[in-house]
């Protein structure tokens, strides 16, 4: 978690989020530099607007009350499916470029916490 908490900073920052940036943010915090997670979160990245990610994971309730209440007001089964698909852009880009560097996962839904966790 600490790698996408790096990124975030960086991207808070205006700095650009490179390996070199990333690796110095993390070693600043006292952490333990895999350069091979460094890497992945970078090129998962590349293409992502951070800003819109951000956006839209604050968009999505945390936690039970809101899917919760949906079912049961609703009976919307699909809440749950759709509320996963809208997690931030970063987890599923992190999650595709993990997919390539190891197996075919299609796990959905376990994002960068799988990746970094």
């Amino acid at each position: 978690m600490e790698y996408v908490y790096a990124a975030l900073i960086l991207n808070e920052t205006d700095e650009e989020i490179n390996e070199e940036n990333l690796t110095d943010v993390l070693e600043a915090a006292g952490a333990d530099v895999e350069d091979s997670r460094v890497k992945a979160l970078v090129a998962a990245l590349e293409d992502v607007d951070i800003e819109e990610a951000v956006d839209q994971a604050a968009a999505v309730p945390a936690g039970g009350a809101g899917g919760a209440g949906g079912a049961a007001a609703g009976g919307a089964g699909g809440e749950t499916e759709t509320d996963e698909t809208e997690e931030a852009d970063e987890e599923e880009a992190a999650e595709e470029a993990e997919a390539d560097d190891d197996e075919d996962d299609d796990a959905g839904g376990e994002g960068l916490g799988e990746l970094f966790g």
